[in-house]
């Protein structure tokens, strides 16, 4: 018997308790949904199937595309320099702080070492974005100069693996040259298509995004790389003229947050095996608190470098300790190609996954800054969080 309409209505069923929850609780839908996942994957074993797999893929990449989009390009410009700065020093203290100590420390090979450097050098844009969406921190100057920080160290990342292990190939030159047909021909296809059918009932200025998103992605695996990178890009690309069309993206947003990304928060949870948490309880604190104090180490000076206030400096620092889908996929890469072993990928996955939780969490409830949506709204326009 087919029961691929019970397992949807199990996971449907999840996502609708850490909707109710989170509402109860006032903490964010994404760390709820996370936590719901860490309970279901251990107590009912809950299914994960390929077409999860594939939805939970799908809201990662439009989550990503959305970080993006919603990005005003003028405050990207007048922000630049800080956020290339934070996010070049998030990505790139983690990372060797996590070689040095997996290799020194815990007497991992260099291969497991490297793999546990470049995950543990990853910050979340879809964690961090669905966060901000919920705080209404996306509108200010504030929030999207984190979002660009975020792409920026996981841009560091993927370059990591690049360099490290997967080497260049001509596949990823295609996959580099259809990104740059994309955005000087899809893109001006797209601004056609939103002017002459905006607004219709079948919404098919909707639907070309999702193409344009699912063919980068295609290019993406098939180059070696992943479909959350072309994402971003294509989002940030796309974010002058979405500055028109707001209903739009507000629509995928909806969408997103109710079909794809209950799929993605609740797939990241289930994976946390809580018998292997307790059996490596001490290497997984370990590396959390290196992951953790890197950050604090790289992003938090620079931040005061920018002159934030120093609650705003903690709540940038926190959430650029975030990790989830880079996280994962590197961990994985290294367990398939037999960097990792078993037990090591439990452990660097449950330290990405723990991470994509408790700096979010620690943020939310004692650094959230207030005083940045209080200034915009009696100044009328978006705030940056310095001094």
């Amino acid at each position: 018997m087919d029961d691929t309409f019970l397992i949807a209505s199990i996971w449907i069923l999840l996502a609708l308790l850490a909707s109710l929850i989170s509402i109860r609780l006032g903490i964010s839908l994404a760390l709820i949904e996370i936590l719901v996942g860490v309970v279901a994957g251990n107590v009912i074993h809950l299914q994960i199937t390929d077409w999860v797999n594939f939805l939970a893929s799908l809201g990662s990449v439009i989550l990503t595309f959305l970080a993006g989009a919603e990005i005003d390009p003028a405050s990207l410009k007048k922000n630049l320099k800080q956020s290339v700065v934070i996010g070049v020093l998030s990505f790139l203290l983690p990372c060797i702080c996590g070689i040095l100590v997996a290799y020194f420390l815990l007497g991992w090979d260099i291969n497991a070492a490297k793999i546990t450097g470049i995950a543990l050098s990853t910050t979340s844009v879809a964690v961090v974005y669905a966060v901000m969406v919920e705080s209404r921190l996306t509108s200010t100057s504030f929030g999207q100069s984190i979002l660009a920080a975020c792409f920026i160290t996981d841009l560091g990342t993927v370059l990591a693996l690049g360099f490290l292990f997967t080497g260049f190939s001509y596949k990823l030159l295609i996959f580099a040259g259809a990104v740059i047909v994309v955005c000087f021909a899809g893109i001006p296809l797209a601004k056609w298509i939103f002017a002459r059918y905006s607004g219709k009932v079948s919404e098919p200025e909707i639907k070309f995004v999702l193409l344009i998103l699912l063919f980068l992605g295609f290019l993406a695996q098939y180059s070696g790389s992943e479909a959350v990178l072309p994402a971003y890009i294509i989002g940030l690309a796309m974010a002058g003229f979405f500055l028109q069309y707001k209903e739009t993206l507000h629509k995928m947003r909806a969408i997103a947050f109710v079909a794809f990304t209950p799929f993605y928060f609740i797939k990241a949870g289930s994976l946390v095996s809580i018998k292997a948490l307790a059996a490596t309880l001490s290497l997984i604190i370990i590396l959390l608190l290196v992951k953790v104090a890197a950050k604090f180490v790289g992003v938090l000076p620079a931040t005061r470098l920018f002159k934030y206030s120093g609650r705003n400096g903690i709540y940038t620092t926190l959430l650029m300790s975030t990790g989830l889908t880079f996280g994962t996929i590197s961990a994985l890469y290294g367990l398939t190609n037999k960097y990792i072993s078993s037990s090591q990928y439990s452990v660097i996955v449950t330290v990405v996954i723990l991470s994509a939780v408790v700096p979010t969490l620690i943020a939310q409830k004692f650094f959230f800054p207030k005083n940045v949506l209080q200034e915009q709204s009696v100044q009328g326009g978006p705030n940056n969080g310095n001094e």
